[in-house]
């Protein structure tokens, strides 16, 4: 680590201790040419994977747009703000564990149907139909039908 203040290499860590609920360790250092002290925060840097969309474009994943798509399936239901916002950090840290660098975006929408099945019944039901496409009325009775079976 280089000192802030002369730039030299040579520091040495004074003191170290976890912060925010254990995600990062905040450390006092101590430069050992000028001897001043400052502070350095270490974070463990946790990169998502490239989505791979059905015509075989890659793009960053876009945590805004998974946000975005769950609200709009969420609307007027009652789901509070904390649960959809666990779910969302529940979808990100299984893409993030898959330990791949590229995942295809169909298990990402299966992500998301996974969790508000588990959250809301009508927002379920109203993002498969977007996002499997529903061509008229009776897909819609099959989707309800798996998930009032169970087979959703």
């Amino acid at each position: 680590m280089h000192c802030p203040f002369c730039s030299a290499d040579d520091t040495k860590v004074i003191d170290s201790r976890l912060v925010a609920e254990g995600d990062s360790v905040r450390r006092r250092r101590e430069c050992q040419v000028c001897q001043e002290r400052f502070t350095t925060f270490e974070t463990a840097e946790l990169v998502m994977p490239k989505i791979v969309k059905s015509d075989g474009v890659r793009e960053p994943f876009n945590e805004e747009k998974l946000r975005s798509g769950m609200q709009r399936a969420l609307e007027k239901r009652p789901v509070s703000v904390e649960a959809t916002e666990a779910a969302i950090n529940h979808i990100m840290h299984r893409l993030r564990s898959s330990g791949e660098r590229e995942l295809p975006s169909r298990m990402v929408g299966e992500e998301v149907m996974a969790e508000l099945r588990r959250l809301d019944a009508v927002a379920y039901v109203r993002f498969a139909s977007v996002y499997r496409d529903f061509q008229d009325v009776s897909e819609f009775q099959k989707e309800i039908n798996r998930l009032n079976s169970g087979d959703a």
